[in-house]
């Protein structure tokens, strides 16, 4: 997979990633700073048949979740059809599951990096997974972007999947190689990822499947 380079770190998911994972392994407006973050051709892809959308997409009647009932419906922002056609940042900055994190990527500057890939699969902490990491710790690492990036890393798949897709190939590596695969187990409202339970999956956005996760993911957790 290609090593994401970065001067500031994003996705939905940046700063506060690397918040909760900093004690076990001690963003959005343009990315010309943030490198490359093209996904690896050798990433593994769902495949036909038993996994659903042979390329990943979903569509709005695939979602699932119990807190998907918390997004605007209709044509509203950051409902499911107004996310739809957006690329993936610019989707989740209306997301009212993701402000934490939206506030991260507006700080590092990668917007444009994220909604420049392809087809990705993203792995989403909600915002109440960080009312527990105190407002002095997010601060202070949202300022070290070096330490940010590995972590981000691991909560992007360089392929995309829908729910079928990942719980057919079992684990999937990330971005951040060095850190291990993510390992899926269950299969719909059951399905966990490295033991996050999925709140709303199966979300389409333009170039990414995204799953809103319960925690933050640790790089490291399923290293041999």
């Amino acid at each position: 997979m290609s090593k994401f380079r970065v001067v500031g770190i994003g996705f939905t998911a940046a700063a506060a990633l690397a918040l909760a994972a900093c004690s076990g392994n001690d963003t959005a407006s343009s990315g010309n700073n943030a490198g490359s973050m093209a996904p690896s051709s050798s990433a593994p892809m769902s495949s036909s048949g038993t996994a659903g959308s042979p390329d990943g997409v979903t569509t709005n009647s695939d979602v699932f979740g119990p807190a998907c009932s918390q997004l605007p419906q209709g044509s509203a922002p950051g409902s499911l059809d107004s996310m739809g056609p957006q690329p993936v940042a610019s989707a989740a900055s209306t997301n009212p599951l993701l402000t934490k994190l939206v506030a991260a990527v507006k700080a590092t500057n990668l917007v444009d990096t994220l909604n420049s890939q392809q087809a990705i699969t993203v792995f989403a902490p909600a915002d109440p997974a960080f009312e527990a990491l105190g407002e002095a710790k997010f601060t202070e690492l949202a300022g070290k972007p070096d330490q940010l990036a590995p972590i981000l890393q691991y909560h992007v798949v360089g392929k995309r999947y829908d729910a079928k897709g990942l719980a057919t190939v079992g684990s999937v590596e990330t971005l951040n190689t060095a850190g291990g695969p993510v390992k899926i187990e269950g299969t719909g409202e059951n399905m966990t990822v490295n033991g996050a339970k999925i709140l709303c999956g199966n979300i389409p956005t333009k170039n990414a499947t995204v799953f809103v996760i319960d925690k933050v993911l640790t790089p490291g957790t399923n290293k041999n």
